[in-house]
């Protein structure tokens, strides 16, 4: 039996690492130094601490090449919003789901009305059987 895996949590610093490896595709330290500090003062340390937490958390795969390790992302944007979305409503929802799939629908419509109207068209497509890309 698999012990439970602790709930993600992820720091400011982790999401804008995770941000320039999904944009990079994959890269070492250095790359995503680079590309991260371009917006933040950090030390290539604090970056290389920030990619070893996320590999600790099983969000990060890496391969060691020559002396460097280089990172690429487990899990892609869409993956890693539903397992966060999926560990919210697995602590929130006490018995009843409604209420919390409610809320998140609420969260869609404020920042875009128009969002709501791809999820019913994203609930059709699911109903009928047939996966959106």
């Amino acid at each position: 039996m698999t012990p439970p895996r602790p709930p993600l949590t992820l720091g400011d610093l982790e999401m804008e690492v995770l941000e320039q490896l999904w944009r990079l595709g994959s890269g070492d330290v250095r790359a995503v130094h680079a590309a991260q500090s371009k917006g933040r003062d950090n030390h290539p340390n604090t970056v290389q601490s920030a990619l070893e937490r996320l590999f600790r958390k099983g969000l990060l795969d890496r391969e060691k090449q020559s002396h460097a390790y280089i990172y690429t992302p487990h899990l892609n944007r869409e993956e890693l919003a539903a397992r966060l979305i999926d560990e919210t409503l697995q602590r929130v929802k006490g018995s009843e789901p409604l209420p919390m799939l409610a809320a998140f629908v609420d969260l869609a419509m404020e920042q875009d009305p128009a969002v709501l109207d791809e999820l019913e068209q994203l609930l059709r497509t699911r109903r009928a059987g047939r996966r959106v890309p």
